[in-house]
């Protein structure tokens, strides 16, 4: 039998717009137990965009701890649960992205939505206004300070940090990644209104001294610093993304190699870097370390398995291609809901480069293994309104000539 999870969101804005937060709980259905708590300060947003944000958070966070769930929101926004709900169109184009989002995070038949009264909605209220207090003061939502009830970290972690305790949980794999939708095709055909995208532009990190001798380095093993040759390729990029004057925002994965690859950059642009736990590597099990050949030599059966189909793991308890593809799904919804209209540079790893663009293309799994992916090459992905996305850049080294 499934579990069965109740989702209560909030969001507010002071001003409409104005500085806005959103709150999130999820409880269990039967005991009433809180299970994850969300808030965080969205910077200048209307009440209804801060709304559906905290609507995000709390479908991700039940999502993380079982994806398999059965949900029943319950919100004191009428406009959000009617338009969840079908009842009402959504006409606004602040609105279309955020919905869309909402919907592609749990099938429609294990999603009920029902209105309630604010008053029986203070816990995810209090969120929001802790939220929005937090930003008043310069700062982002601290789950240390919270009152409203259970205190966990936010789903995208705290700045420069990532979750912890229950919040762990809002990094497992979630439903296995919806396929884009199948919609007009986007670039030169794409209708005139779907407005600018939001950008990823993503940097795989420079070298370490297990890169040139093209060793399993997953986040299983040890965590590698960049080499001399990586700390190069590293500021190299740095230069060219400057250059650009495009990046409004840093965020990497939490591999060491990948934190020092933005920070390099990040000082170079005079932005902050946040740690996203989902851009970390695979973990390749007890194939950390090892050249490909060895793999072979050594657990020829394990190898065949995992060339032959994403659901096989490496040998030892890695992750699967799946189960990494689930994760960075995840991720990335998070942040195109953090960053919507905005681009923004993912400092990352071989494998959630590749299946960003694979997701992004609607590509089977097996492409994963027919793509080139060099030491701090850029790639680059825009996704837009109507869910849509179109890879604009791939394996770029033309910085490091």
């Amino acid at each position: 039998m499934a579990n069965r999870f109740v989702v209560e969101a909030d969001g507010g804005s002071r001003g409409n717009p104005g500085p806005a937060g959103y709150g999130a709980v999820v409880l269990d259905a039967a005991s009433g137990e809180v299970l994850a708590e969300a808030a965080e300060y969205i910077g200048t947003a209307t009440n209804n965009v801060a709304e559906y944000k905290g609507l995000i958070a709390g479908l991700e966070a039940a999502g993380a701890i079982d994806p398999d769930a059965e949900i029943q929101v319950r919100m004191d926004s009428k406009l959000v649960v009617e338009q969840m709900s079908g009842r009402w169109k959504i006409k606004h184009p602040d609105m279309k992205p955020l919905a869309a989002r909402a919907q592609r995070l749990f099938p429609a038949g294990r999603v009920a939505y029902q209105w309630i009264p604010r008053e029986e909605n203070k816990h995810a209220d209090r969120l929001a206004n802790e939220a929005m207090d937090a930003g008043k003061a310069g700062r982002q939502w601290e789950p240390g300070r919270s009152s409203a009830g259970l205190a966990v970290a936010a789903p995208a972690g705290g700045r420069g940090g990532s979750a912890t305790g229950v919040a762990a949980a809002l990094e497992v794999p979630a439903a296995e990644p919806l396929a884009e939708p199948k919609a007009a095709p986007v670039g030169w055909a794409a209708p005139a209104d779907l407005g600018a995208p939001t950008t990823f532009v993503l940097l795989r990190h420079g070298e370490t001294a297990l890169t040139p001798q093209k060793r399993f380095s997953g986040s299983g093993g040890t965590d590698p610093e960049l080499s001399a040759p990586g700390r190069r390729q590293a500021e190299a990029a740095a230069a060219a993304l400057a250059a650009r004057g495009t990046i409004q925002a840093v965020v990497t994965s939490p591999m060491r190699r990948c934190r020092e690859t933005a920070e390099a950059i990040a000082t170079r642009l005079g932005l902050d870097v946040r740690v996203e736990d989902g851009l970390r590597e695979a973990d390749f099990g007890a194939w950390e370390g090892l050249t490909f050949a060895e793999v072979r030599e050594r657990f020829p059966e394990d190898l065949d398995a995992w060339l032959a189909s994403s659901k096989a793991a490496p040998t030892g308890g890695g992750e699967s291609f799946a189960t990494v593809a689930r994760r960075v799904a995840v991720a990335r919804d998070k942040l195109l809901a953090r960053y919507a209209g905005r681009t923004v540079l993912l400092v990352t790893h071989v494998t959630p480069v590749k299946t960003l663009v694979r997701l992004a293309l609607g590509a089977p799994p097996e492409s994963l293994f027919r793509m080139e992916l060099s030491a701090a090459s850029l790639s680059a992905v825009a996704y837009y309104a109507d869910g849509n996305a179109s890879l604009r850049l791939l394996n770029d080294t033309s910085h490091l000539r």
